[in-house]
Protein backbone atom coordinates (compact mmCIF):
# COMPACT_ATOMS: atom_id res chain seq x y z
CA UNK A 1 0.00 0.00 0.00
CA UNK A 2 1.75 3.59 -0.87
CA UNK A 3 1.39 5.66 1.92
CA UNK A 4 2.48 9.83 2.05
CA UNK A 5 5.27 8.82 4.79
CA UNK A 6 7.07 5.51 4.98
CA UNK A 7 9.70 6.33 7.99
CA UNK A 8 8.46 7.15 10.88
CA UNK A 9 9.82 8.37 14.78
CA UNK A 10 7.55 7.08 17.55
CA UNK A 11 8.56 9.10 20.40
CA UNK A 12 6.70 7.36 23.37
CA UNK A 13 5.75 8.24 27.23
CA UNK A 14 3.85 6.51 29.48
CA UNK A 15 1.77 8.85 31.20
CA UNK A 16 -1.22 9.06 28.47
CA UNK A 17 -0.19 5.05 27.81
CA UNK A 18 -3.44 2.75 28.93
CA UNK A 19 -1.14 0.99 31.92
CA UNK A 20 -0.65 4.48 33.89
CA UNK A 21 -3.63 5.29 35.98
CA UNK A 22 -1.36 6.96 39.12
CA UNK A 23 2.02 8.26 39.94
CA UNK A 24 3.09 4.87 41.07
CA UNK A 25 2.51 3.76 38.39
CA UNK A 26 5.03 5.99 36.20
CA UNK A 27 7.63 5.97 39.44
CA UNK A 28 10.68 3.87 38.68
CA UNK A 29 10.44 0.03 40.40
CA UNK A 30 7.69 -0.26 41.60
CA UNK A 31 5.03 -3.03 40.62
CA UNK A 32 2.78 -0.47 38.78
CA UNK A 33 5.20 0.58 36.79
CA UNK A 34 6.01 -2.52 35.60
CA UNK A 35 2.55 -3.56 34.53
CA UNK A 36 2.41 -0.03 32.94
CA UNK A 37 5.80 -0.69 30.84
CA UNK A 38 3.71 -3.86 29.40
CA UNK A 39 0.73 -2.07 28.43
CA UNK A 40 2.58 0.98 26.97
CA UNK A 41 4.64 -1.40 25.07
CA UNK A 42 0.94 -2.78 23.89
CA UNK A 43 0.32 0.54 23.06
CA UNK A 44 3.04 1.07 21.12
CA UNK A 45 3.14 -2.12 19.11
CA UNK A 46 -0.40 -2.01 17.84
CA UNK A 47 0.59 0.98 16.40
CA UNK A 48 3.77 -0.14 14.77
CA UNK A 49 1.66 -3.48 13.63
CA UNK A 50 -0.62 -0.96 11.81
CA UNK A 51 1.53 0.99 10.20
CA UNK A 52 3.52 -1.36 9.10
CA UNK A 53 0.53 -3.18 7.19
CA UNK A 54 -0.38 0.30 6.07
CA UNK A 55 2.82 0.14 4.36
CA UNK A 56 5.26 2.50 6.47
CA UNK A 57 8.90 0.85 5.84
CA UNK A 58 11.27 2.30 8.68
CA UNK A 59 9.67 2.78 12.59
CA UNK A 60 12.06 4.48 15.16
CA UNK A 61 10.89 4.34 18.26
CA UNK A 62 12.34 6.24 20.96
CA UNK A 63 11.58 5.65 24.61
CA UNK A 64 11.34 9.09 26.89
CA UNK A 65 9.84 7.97 30.10
CA UNK A 66 12.48 8.98 33.33
CA UNK A 67 14.72 6.01 32.52
CA UNK A 68 14.43 5.40 28.80
CA UNK A 69 13.93 2.04 29.44
CA UNK A 70 10.69 1.15 29.65
CA UNK A 71 9.80 -0.51 26.54
CA UNK A 72 9.99 -4.30 25.74
CA UNK A 73 10.97 -3.97 22.11
CA UNK A 74 13.41 -3.35 19.24
CA UNK A 75 14.04 0.99 19.98
CA UNK A 76 16.16 3.56 21.19
CA UNK A 77 16.75 3.24 24.75
CA UNK A 78 18.27 5.68 27.16
CA UNK A 79 19.55 9.19 26.73
CA UNK A 80 21.73 10.66 23.80
CA UNK A 81 23.52 13.92 24.13
CA UNK A 82 23.01 14.87 20.08
CA UNK A 83 22.27 15.89 17.42
CA UNK A 84 18.84 16.03 19.27
CA UNK A 85 18.83 16.23 23.08
CA UNK A 86 17.64 13.30 24.73
CA UNK A 87 16.90 11.66 20.96
CA UNK A 88 20.11 11.56 19.42
CA UNK A 89 20.28 10.84 15.48
CA UNK A 90 16.05 10.80 14.36
CA UNK A 91 18.32 8.89 11.10
CA UNK A 92 15.75 9.34 7.98
CA UNK A 93 12.83 9.15 9.49
CA UNK A 94 10.12 11.87 8.00
CA UNK A 95 7.43 12.54 10.63
CA UNK A 96 6.68 12.02 14.28
CA UNK A 97 4.02 10.12 16.32
CA UNK A 98 4.16 11.09 19.82
CA UNK A 99 2.40 8.46 21.89
CA UNK A 100 1.35 8.40 25.70
CA UNK A 101 2.24 11.87 26.44
CA UNK A 102 1.11 14.22 29.24
CA UNK A 103 0.05 18.03 29.56
CA UNK A 104 2.05 20.81 30.36
CA UNK A 105 3.64 21.66 34.18
CA UNK A 106 0.92 23.71 35.31
CA UNK A 107 -2.40 22.47 33.71
CA UNK A 108 -5.18 20.08 35.25
CA UNK A 109 -4.08 16.98 32.88
CA UNK A 110 -3.29 13.74 34.09
CA UNK A 111 0.11 13.66 35.72
CA UNK A 112 1.24 17.06 33.57
CA UNK A 113 4.60 18.07 34.21
CA UNK A 114 7.31 19.01 31.70
CA UNK A 115 10.33 17.24 31.85
CA UNK A 116 10.12 16.99 35.35
CA UNK A 117 7.46 17.17 38.26
CA UNK A 118 10.05 19.19 39.90
CA UNK A 119 8.73 21.95 38.04
CA UNK A 120 5.23 23.13 39.57
CA UNK A 121 4.72 25.96 36.27
CA UNK A 122 6.57 26.35 33.22
CA UNK A 123 5.36 29.56 30.74
CA UNK A 124 7.13 30.18 27.54
CA UNK A 125 5.57 34.01 26.37
CA UNK A 126 3.11 33.84 29.34
CA UNK A 127 1.67 30.65 27.95
CA UNK A 128 1.98 26.78 29.16
CA UNK A 129 4.87 24.93 27.14
CA UNK A 130 4.71 21.16 26.82
CA UNK A 131 7.24 18.69 25.88
CA UNK A 132 5.44 18.23 21.90
CA UNK A 133 6.80 21.77 21.62
CA UNK A 134 10.32 21.00 22.69
CA UNK A 135 10.58 17.54 20.69
CA UNK A 136 8.77 18.48 17.63
CA UNK A 137 11.14 22.03 17.69
CA UNK A 138 14.27 20.16 18.06
CA UNK A 139 13.32 17.76 15.12
CA UNK A 140 12.17 20.61 12.90
CA UNK A 141 16.10 20.78 11.54
CA UNK A 142 15.53 17.27 10.06
CA UNK A 143 12.47 17.80 8.44
CA UNK A 144 10.21 16.03 10.53
CA UNK A 145 6.49 16.63 10.49
CA UNK A 146 4.39 16.22 13.73
CA UNK A 147 1.66 14.65 12.52
CA UNK A 148 0.04 12.71 15.28
CA UNK A 149 -0.33 13.05 18.86
CA UNK A 150 -2.24 10.32 22.02
CA UNK A 151 -2.39 11.96 25.71
CA UNK A 152 -5.23 12.86 28.20
CA UNK A 153 -7.84 15.31 26.79
CA UNK A 154 -5.87 17.86 28.17
CA UNK A 155 -2.85 17.16 26.70
CA UNK A 156 -4.54 16.37 23.22
CA UNK A 157 -5.74 20.19 23.61
CA UNK A 158 -2.56 21.81 23.96
CA UNK A 159 -1.22 19.65 21.24
CA UNK A 160 -3.84 20.79 18.75
CA UNK A 161 -3.35 24.23 19.94
CA UNK A 162 0.07 24.21 19.07
CA UNK A 163 0.40 21.87 15.89
CA UNK A 164 -1.53 23.18 13.16
CA UNK A 165 -3.93 20.10 11.66
CA UNK A 166 -2.24 17.60 14.05
CA UNK A 167 -4.34 14.54 14.35
CA UNK A 168 -4.67 13.77 18.13
CA UNK A 169 -6.06 10.37 20.27
CA UNK A 170 -7.24 10.80 23.78
CA UNK A 171 -7.51 8.61 26.51
CA UNK A 172 -10.38 9.33 29.41
CA UNK A 173 -8.52 8.25 32.71
CA UNK A 174 -11.65 10.08 34.56
CA UNK A 175 -13.44 6.54 35.13
CA UNK A 176 -12.77 3.33 36.93
CA UNK A 177 -9.78 1.40 35.63
CA UNK A 178 -11.88 -1.71 35.40
CA UNK A 179 -14.38 0.24 32.98
CA UNK A 180 -11.70 1.28 30.68
CA UNK A 181 -11.65 -1.36 27.42
CA UNK A 182 -8.44 -1.07 27.11
CA UNK A 183 -8.77 -3.21 23.40
CA UNK A 184 -11.10 -1.13 22.18
CA UNK A 185 -9.09 2.33 22.72
CA UNK A 186 -5.93 0.52 21.71
CA UNK A 187 -7.28 -0.66 18.84
CA UNK A 188 -8.74 3.14 18.11
CA UNK A 189 -5.45 3.83 18.53
CA UNK A 190 -3.63 2.02 15.98
CA UNK A 191 -6.84 2.73 13.40
CA UNK A 192 -6.12 7.08 14.17
CA UNK A 193 -2.29 6.85 13.76
CA UNK A 194 -2.28 5.30 10.26
CA UNK A 195 -4.98 7.80 9.40
CA UNK A 196 -2.59 10.69 9.90
CA UNK A 197 0.07 8.75 7.43
CA UNK A 198 -2.35 10.49 4.82
CA UNK A 199 -1.80 13.87 6.83
CA UNK A 200 -0.01 16.65 4.06
CA UNK A 201 -1.60 19.73 6.09
CA UNK A 202 1.77 19.69 9.00
CA UNK A 203 4.68 21.33 8.75
CA UNK A 204 7.75 21.15 10.30
CA UNK A 205 7.26 23.17 13.78
CA UNK A 206 9.35 26.06 13.59
CA UNK A 207 8.41 28.49 16.01
CA UNK A 208 9.92 31.89 16.20
CA UNK A 209 11.67 33.78 18.72
CA UNK A 210 12.52 35.73 21.28
CA UNK A 211 10.76 33.78 24.26
CA UNK A 212 10.75 35.08 27.64
CA UNK A 213 10.84 31.70 29.88
CA UNK A 214 9.26 31.70 33.51
CA UNK A 215 10.15 28.20 35.49
CA UNK A 216 8.51 27.79 38.71
CA UNK A 217 9.83 25.38 41.16
CA UNK A 218 7.76 23.31 43.18
CA UNK A 219 10.58 22.92 46.15
CA UNK A 220 10.29 26.72 46.54
CA UNK A 221 12.49 29.45 47.18
CA UNK A 222 15.38 28.18 48.30
CA UNK A 223 15.88 25.73 45.33
CA UNK A 224 15.02 28.13 42.54
CA UNK A 225 17.57 30.71 43.94
CA UNK A 226 20.16 27.85 44.36
CA UNK A 227 19.70 26.62 40.56
CA UNK A 228 19.26 30.69 39.31
CA UNK A 229 22.24 31.13 40.59
CA UNK A 230 24.50 27.64 39.53
CA UNK A 231 23.21 28.65 35.85
CA UNK A 232 23.30 32.50 36.35
CA UNK A 233 19.80 33.19 35.86
CA UNK A 234 17.40 35.57 36.97
CA UNK A 235 15.27 34.36 40.31
CA UNK A 236 12.61 35.75 41.73
CA UNK A 237 11.37 34.06 44.72
CA UNK A 238 10.27 30.61 43.44
CA UNK A 239 10.59 31.13 39.72
CA UNK A 240 13.59 31.11 37.68
CA UNK A 241 13.19 33.63 34.83
CA UNK A 242 15.47 33.72 31.20
CA UNK A 243 15.17 34.61 27.55
CA UNK A 244 16.00 32.44 24.71
CA UNK A 245 16.47 33.44 21.35
CA UNK A 246 15.55 30.25 19.84
CA UNK A 247 13.85 27.20 21.17
CA UNK A 248 16.83 24.81 20.73
CA UNK A 249 18.80 27.35 23.34
CA UNK A 250 15.48 27.40 25.15
CA UNK A 251 15.54 23.17 25.26
CA UNK A 252 18.81 23.42 26.57
CA UNK A 253 18.52 26.06 29.46
CA UNK A 254 15.69 23.73 30.64
CA UNK A 255 17.86 20.44 30.78
CA UNK A 256 20.44 22.40 32.45
CA UNK A 257 17.95 23.29 34.96
CA UNK A 258 16.23 20.30 35.35
CA UNK A 259 18.76 18.05 34.88
CA UNK A 260 22.72 19.16 35.18
CA UNK A 261 25.22 20.90 36.78
CA UNK A 262 28.34 22.36 35.08
CA UNK A 263 30.44 19.54 36.63
CA UNK A 264 27.86 16.65 35.28
CA UNK A 265 27.93 18.87 32.12
CA UNK A 266 31.59 18.66 31.46
CA UNK A 267 31.57 14.84 31.99
CA UNK A 268 27.91 14.89 30.14
CA UNK A 269 28.76 11.11 28.20
CA UNK A 270 29.91 9.53 31.49
CA UNK A 271 26.86 10.61 33.24
CA UNK A 272 24.63 9.49 30.24
CA UNK A 273 26.22 6.21 30.16
CA UNK A 274 25.72 5.52 34.02
CA UNK A 275 21.75 6.65 33.81
CA UNK A 276 21.41 4.65 31.17
CA UNK A 277 22.66 1.42 32.80
CA UNK A 278 20.26 2.23 35.52
CA UNK A 279 17.60 2.03 33.02
CA UNK A 280 18.94 -1.46 31.65
CA UNK A 281 18.64 -2.95 35.27
CA UNK A 282 15.32 -1.13 35.66
CA UNK A 283 14.22 -2.86 32.48
CA UNK A 284 15.64 -6.54 33.81
CA UNK A 285 13.79 -5.88 36.97
CA UNK A 286 10.45 -5.20 34.92
CA UNK A 287 11.27 -9.01 33.03
CA UNK A 288 11.63 -10.58 36.64
CA UNK A 289 8.59 -9.08 38.58
CA UNK A 290 6.21 -9.55 36.22
CA UNK A 291 6.49 -12.70 34.50
CA UNK A 292 3.07 -13.74 35.98
CA UNK A 293 1.67 -10.66 34.45
CA UNK A 294 2.80 -11.07 30.51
Amino acid sequence: MAVRFKRILIIADIEGSSGCWNYRASSFLTREWGRACVEMTRDVNAVVQTLFSCGVEQIRIKDFHRSGYNLRAEIIQGYKDGPVPGIGDPGMSEAIFLLGMHAASGTDGFLAHTLTSRIARLEVNAKPLAEIELFSSALAPFGLKPLFFSGCPVACEQAAATIENIAVYPIDKTMDRQQFDVEMWRSGLAKAAAAALENALVDPYRPVGPFRVLVKMRDGEAAAKKIANRWKLDCRQDEILFNADDMRELFMLLIRICYLTPLVEKTLPFGLAAYNLRGRFGLAWIRRQIRDYV
